[in-house]
């Protein structure tokens, strides 16, 4: 009988099946680490290499403004520092941000549309209020039909080196570098995730109390982008669609808002996932436990950020025995503290406790979380740990179930 190849092995992992071999898929290369293995592809190989499962990510589209919408960035000395302002004139109006330029600010005097940067260091957010809706809509606009186009080309060879290598397909979200060297850092299929970087999070938060309409209304507007962002991917019958969910957590946000918000938009994901015959799979990497309810009530294939050490509410016990064998879990070893800090005693200790945690019936997919970021020591023999005592643990298991 012919052996699984990793895309089936992952497959039957997403499905909680597979308790005969759990798969190793390192779910976020660095961009350093990347440019050091030759981008997307150079990394896939290096990881085959080492016997791991990764899998294909075909590119993002690209973000569109109206047509009509003119952007303008200009900057200003404050008794505090320097500013940028960045201001976009819309057919519905004019809305702007202010960013305190620190000396850490990695865009020199330009200023992105979305980014982890923003939230800490803006005085002034694009979406403050209702009247700033009308024109923050021209700035979440549908793909041309020529980066529909171009994106299809692409996306042909990503699937091509994938078919050839018997890889899972995702799409959605990556954090590889394209093959025309290219990374975008935060996007990818999302809710409320974007609200850190247009609303920042306390407006964010006061908006659900104060102004529920707004934030309801907000939240549709990238539901509808999103969407048909979510349907060119799925056209691409890629087994795997990936949704950032970082910033919808517990950490944030009550349960209450959660399920009145969040929920409805992350069902309708889901729905239109399954309905092309593809897996869903939902990031999220602390404040877990207070929602398994209602991750079990969207049908979320898998649940990507199982972090035993950093994740707070993230009882690796209690997740297994409430979301095991309904939806796959992904990770089980720290990045931070145990691969990047550690050394090799606590990497075994890591594996094999998620191994006996977690392993058992299937659905569970190894990974570090929140990626890997460099290959200096001890990194790289943390890693190659990680990896040796993997292969051991699937050993175990093929012996102890005779697969």
């Amino acid at each position: 009988m012919e052996r699984p190849n990793s895309r089936e092995r992952m497959l039957n992992a997403l499905e909680n099946a597979g308790a005969c071999y759990v798969p190793c898929n390192i779910m976020l290369l660095r961009p350093d680490l990347q440019r050091k293995w030759g981008g997307q592809f150079g990394a896939i190989e290096k990881q085959l290499d080492l016997g791991l499962d990764p899998k294909i990510e075909i590119p993002e589209l690209p973000f569109r403004f109206h047509p009509d919408v003119t952007v303008k960035v200009w900057k200003e000395k404050t008794e505090s520092g320097p500013v940028l302002h960045q201001e976009f004139d819309t057919p519905g109006g004019k809305i702007k941000r202010i960013v305190n330029q620190t000396e850490d600010w990695p865009y020199s005097d330009s200023v992105p549309f979305l980014d982890d940067w923003l939230t800490p260091r803006c005085r002034k957010f694009l979406v403050e209020e209702e009247q700033d809706l009308e024109a923050f809509k021209y700035l979440l606009l549908e793909p041309t039909r020529e980066d529909i186009i171009a994106f299809r080309e692409q996306a042909k060879e990503y699937k091509r080196f994938g078919a050839e290598r018997g890889l899972l397909i995702s799409g959605g979200w990556t954090r590889y570098i394209t093959n025309k060297g290219l990374l975008n850092s935060v996007a990818g299929t999302m809710g409320a995730d974007i609200l850190f970087w247009i609303c920042g999070v306390e407006q964010a938060i006061m908006m659900a109390i104060d102004a529920p309409k707004t934030l309801e209304e907000l939240l549709k507007i990238v539901a509808i982008w999103n969407r048909k962002r979510m349907e060119i991917y799925l056209d691409e019958e890629i087994d795997l669609m990936v949704w950032r969910g970082y910033y919808e957590s517990t950490d944030v946000w009550s349960p209450t808002i959660y399920r009145d918000f969040m929920l409805p938009i992350l069902k309708e994901g889901v729905e239109i996932t399954h309905q092309a015959g593809a897996k869903f799979a939902y990031i999220m990497t602390s404040g877990i436990l207070p929602l398994v309810n209602y991750l079990l009530e969207a049908e979320i294939d898998a649940l990507i950020g199982i972090d035993p050490a950093q994740g707070r509410g993230n009882d690796v016990l209690l997740l297994k025995q409430t979301l095991g064998n309904k939806i796959c879990l992904w990770g089980g070893v720290n990045r931070a503290l145990t691969i990047e800090m550690g050394v090799e005693e606590d990497v075994r200790k890591e594996v094999e406790k998620s191994f006996s945690i977690l392993a058992p019936g299937g659905g569970f997919i190894l990974s570090p979380i929140d990626g890997v970021g460099d290959i200096g020591p001890p990194v790289w023999d943390n890693l190659l740990t990680m990896i040796d005592s993997w292969k051991k643990m699937n050993e175990e298991i093929g012996a102890k179930i005779k697969c």
